[in-house]
C-alpha cells in the first residue's frame, strides 16, 4: 500500500458544482471512514451541500451513479468496498463495479471518483479508508478526483460547430 507516485490534488474554484456522494452500505466501519473522507475533500473545496446516496452493496454503485448523473449532478464519488471470500464472488461484483462506473462515466460525460476498494482482507480495507490508523484516504482522494476532472473538463473549449 503505497502512495508513491500519487498527486496531491487540491481543487479551487469549484464551490457552484452539484456533486453526489453515493455509498455501499456493507463494512459500516470501511465505508463510514470513506464517506467521511469524501465530504471532507468536498468541504475543502467549498461544496457544502453533497447528496449522499446510500445503496445496499458495492454491486448497486453503478445503477445508482447513472440515475444521478442522469439527474443533473455534475460529479458522482462511488464510495464501496469488496472483500476477498472463498467463492468468485469478489470477483464477479469488483468487475461489475468497476466496468458499470466506467460505463457512465463515459456514457454520461460525468466524471465519477472510483472509491471502490477491491481488497483481500478488512485489514487492507482499514488500512485505505482515512480511519484513525489508516495509512491513506481513499474516500478523500476519490472525491478530489471527480472534482479536479470536472474542473480539468472546464478548460476545454466546446467543439466549433
Amino acid at each position: 500500500m503505497s502512495r508513491a507516485g500519487s498527486p496531491d490534488i487540491h481543487v479551487e474554484g469549484v464551490a457552484d458544482l452539484r456533486v453526489a456522494v453515493v455509498a455501499a452500505q456493507w463494512h459500516d466501519e470501511i465505508m463510514k471512514g470513506l464517506v467521511e473522507g469524501a465530504l471532507r475533500a468536498l468541504h475543502d473545496a467549498k461544496i457544502e451541500e453533497p447528496t449522499v446516496v446510500r445503496v445496499p452493496g458495492t454491486f448497486e454503485l453503478p445503477v445508482a451513479a447513472r440515475a444521478l448523473a442522469e439527474r443533473g449532478y455534475q460529479a458522482i464519488v462511488a464510495l464501496g468496498v469488496v472483500v476477498r471470500g472463498d467463492t468468485p464472488h469478489f470477483d464477479y461484483v469488483c468487475q461489475a463495479a468497476t466496468y458499470g462506473l466506467t460505463q457512465v462515466a463515459v456514457t454520461t460525460g460525468v466524471p465519477i471518483g472510483f472509491g471502490v476498494l477491491t481488497c483481500d482482507t478488512v485489514d487492507q480495507a482499514h488500512a485505505r479508508a482515512g480511519l484513525e490508523g489508516s495509512r491513506e484516504d481513499k474516500g478523500y482522494e476519490a472525491a478530489m478526483a471527480a472534482i479536479a476532472t470536472v474542473k480539468a473538463l472546464r478548460t476545454v473549449a466546446e467543439p466549433w460547430h
